[in-house]
């Protein structure tokens, strides 16, 4: 690894600010096309026939390791691989995506460069979180609230997919998602908006780097474009009926933010917004994206989007998909070869103009040249550099970091963590997750594998000083009872002082069409919770899961609960420094955990309403589920330290010029060193379109010692309290604003001020 790649990984960056707050972005500096490009990629477009146009517009999964083989996408038509060799060598496609290694990518290459016009392949993966060393999957990282670690670990990522040939990647996926239902949650940063913009213009600084033609950037491809994870009922694909109210303050800003940061490409959704699919919505893609904000890069289809907007019943054939996505403002066609088939007759029938023709051609030119491919096509192909790239100990190091800071310890009762490494008590590991190099890696990853990685009961036992007290059992499978399970369950922690408790969902259960009905603990698994807590010995519950789960029962009853997610390579390590107190405990809840499936969706940031539930006794006729709270049972930003945190003494100062300043007293009167994520929200009293109940706007990590204590100052302005008025634009309004700092989003010191 290089001098810059070990120092770039090894930096403890801060929290990445934006160029704009939720409503807007300024063009990063890498969205300009490179100052040499235009005369020659005008040249080759001149040069270019219809059926070469076609091809640039057309990348297809790789016919080593992409499409089927990765099952990761429905299965379709994959060339061979003498046929893509011949497709590469005639010009007939612009690029692959998830191809198996540097290898396949040079022979691709030279036969690309061999073209008639010489225009070098573009290769592309999923690289969502991590390569070959295997960072935990997005959701869990941003339960860290580290922006600047999710520079680092897609820093470390795109060293590692460019080693492979790998010059783009379709990350970050930045959007909101505020359903635990749906599956794909477990892809972004959770359901708060300012989280959602700072993670995303993190990882697009980290993919990139410092210069895209460097031979370790990786282009960024913001996913996707927009509403997604505002699917009906939670369910993937579903079409979104949604304001453009909702779209511009909660779901569009995470977009600005990654374009602000420099993203050099974006992605539209699979669902239609109000009647029309995003990858022919004109609206979307021509008047927001390239009017409004003026993005310059290439825009790219998700795995056959436009194909699928014949089922959807917007597109009548093929060709009639083409040609409604090329006018919408769709540059590039993934997978369903529509664009090759189709254009060079939509265009000489003069239904599609050569010139949106070749504006998109230019767009996927300009980032090949930015890309430095035009420069040297064999920049990121090197003899040898992918091995020496992959797995370092550098990498795995930020794993086992990024790992630590995603866990979130939500319940420590009587203090029963951090356990004692050296202690003398037996302890019972038992669940499907207790042992074997499975559910490690998490959903969305190509190349990892979770035989490099390291498993809980492995990582327990190198962190105990007689690994022979550990006695493990698994119980039951995910989904299923296994005879005997139980049985041997219960002896095992009856021999016990202690029960670890590795339950959850497998990584089959989030990601991609992988939405539930009820976002429950399967029944197996919940039997198991029950049978072992009947023997009265304490139990430490580890949950890993992809989304926000309604605990009950035992488990939710269990001494204590960390939530561990999907936490990659170096999972047992991570979770035995923090079960043994190596390491304290640092993150918070990105999602809201409900009290009951049926909440859903849920978010911490939802509107008022006349008749609101007031604390204590029910009452009747207020806005309340029957069975539960109109809350969540754990909520976001929540998390717990093995310090005692106390927050005391705010203090709302008098406003003075555009802010004030707002702060308190956190204090540690624990024996042990603690994290704290201080969060500050608002929430205007009175606004001519209403607010959210409360809206994070900062948060700041506190780091205090035993006994420690530190005064947290906030400044409040007015850009922070700014928000769409009835026109959509955004506003200030005055009025009495309630402030809190607070460690969570249901929680903390309150106080008021007035802005004039």
């Amino acid at each position: 690894m290089s001098g810059i790649g070990r120092r770039t990984l090894l930096a403890g960056a801060g929290a990445t600010g934006l160029a704009s707050r939720a409503f807007g972005f300024a063009l990063g500096p890498s969205q300009a096309p490179s100052a040499a490009a235009p005369g020659f990629i005008d040249g080759l477009i001149a040069k270019m026939t219809l059926e070469e146009k076609a091809g640039q517009l057309s990348i297809m999964a790789s016919a080593i390791g992409g499409g089927a083989a990765t099952k990761l996408n429905p299965i379709t038509d994959t060339a061979s691989v003498s046929e893509q060799l011949a497709d590469a060598r005639a010009g007939r496609i612009s690029g692959i995506f998830n191809g198996q290694g540097a290898d396949w990518h040079r022979k691709l290459q030279a036969e690309a460069v061999k073209s008639r016009l010489g225009i070098p392949m573009l290769f592309a993966a999923d690289v969502i979180h991590g390569m070959r060393t295997v960072f935990p999957v997005p959701l869990a990282e941003a339960a860290s609230f580290d922006p600047g670690l999710a520079t680092r670990t897609a820093r470390a990522a795109a060293i590692e997919a460019s080693a492979a040939g790998i010059a783009l990647t379709f990350a970050p996926m930045v959007d909101i998602a505020r359903d635990q239902r749906w599956g794909r949650g477990v892809e972004a940063a959770g359901e708060d908006v300012l989280v959602g913009q700072r993670f995303a213009a993190a990882r697009v600084k980290g993919f990139q780097g410092e210069a895209l033609n460097r031979d370790d950037a990786v282009a960024a491809c913001a996913k996707h474009f927009a509403a997604y994870g505002a699917g009906e009922a939670g369910l993937d694909y579903n079409s979104v009926d949604i304001s453009e109210r909702t779209l511009r303050e909660t779901y569009f800003p995470p977009f600005q933010a990654a374009l602000g940061a420099g993203a050099a490409s974006i992605m539209p959704s699979f669902n239609e917004i109000n009647g029309v699919p995003s990858s022919g919505n004109h609206w979307l893609l021509s008047d927001v994206l390239r009017g409004e904000w003026n993005f310059r890069g290439l825009v790219i289809s998700d795995y056959t989007a436009d194909e699928e907007m014949i089922a959807a019943g917007f597109a009548k054939d093929g060709r009639d998909a083409t040609k409604k996505a090329m006018l919408a403002g769709l540059d590039m066609s993934m997978q369903s070869g529509l664009y090759q088939k189709y254009l060079p007759g939509l265009v000489k029938a003069g239904e599609v103009p050569m010139a949106r023709v070749d504006e998109a051609v230019r767009r996927v030119l300009e980032l090949k040249a930015r890309l430095g491919l035009f420069d040297d096509p064999f920049n990121r192909l090197a003899p040898g550099r992918e091995q020496q790239r992959i797995l370092t100990p550098i990498a795995r190091d930020l794993s086992r970091e990024a790992a630590q800071k995603s866990i979130v310890l939500i319940r420590n009762q009587g203090g029963i963590l951090p356990l004692k490494a050296d202690g003398g008590q037996m302890i019972a590991l038992i669940g499907p997750f207790a042992a074997g190099q499975h559910d490690l890696i998490g959903p969305w990853n190509v190349y990892g594998d979770d035989a490099q990685a390291i498993d809980l009961a492995t990582g327990m036992r190198a962190a105990m000083h007689d690994p022979s007290r550990l006695t493990i059992a698994k119980g039951s499978d995910v989904e299923r009872p296994i005879p005997g399970g139980i049985e041997a369950a219960v002896a095992a922690a009856q021999a016990a002082a202690l029960v670890v408790l590795a339950i959850g969902e497998s990584q089959e259960m989030s990601g991609e069409a992988q939405s539930r009905t009820e976002v429950v603990l399967p029944w197996p698994q919940q039997r198991l919770a029950e049978a072992v807590a009947a023997t009265g010995k304490p139990v430490i519950v580890l949950l890993k899961n992809g989304r926000a789960l309604a605990l009950e029962g035992a488990v939710l009853n269990a001494q204590a609960i960390l939530v561990t997610w999907f936490l990659g390579s170096e999972t047992g390590h991570a979770l035995a420094d923090i079960l043994f107190g190596t390491v304290c405990p640092s993150g918070r809840l990105p999602v809201s955990f409900p009290y009951e499936s049926g909440q859903e969706p849920l978010h911490y940031d939802h509107k008022p309403t006349g008749r609101p539930a007031p604390d204590g006794p029910r009452q009747p006729y207020k806005a309340q589920y029957r069975t539960a709270p109109d809350g969540a049972r754990f909520p976001f930003g929540h998390g717990l330290t093995y310090g005692k945190i106390d927050y005391s003494g705010l203090d709302v100062g008098k406003p003075a010029g555009e802010g004030v300043t707002v702060s308190a007293t956190i204090r540690n009167s624990g024996d042990r060193a603690a994290e704290e994520i201080v969060q500050l929200y608002v929430h205007p009293r009175v606004s001519t379109v209403t607010q959210p109940v409360r809206r994070l706007i900062e948060w700041r990590r506190v780091n205090l010692a035993p006994g420690g204590s530190e005064k947290v100052l906030f400044t409040v302005t007015r850009e922070m309290l700014m928000r769409l008025g009835p026109d959509l634009k955004p506003m200030f309004e005055t009025g009495p604003i309630d402030v809190w700092i607070a460690p969570s989003a249901e929680d903390g010191l309150k106080g008021a001020f007035e802005l004039a």
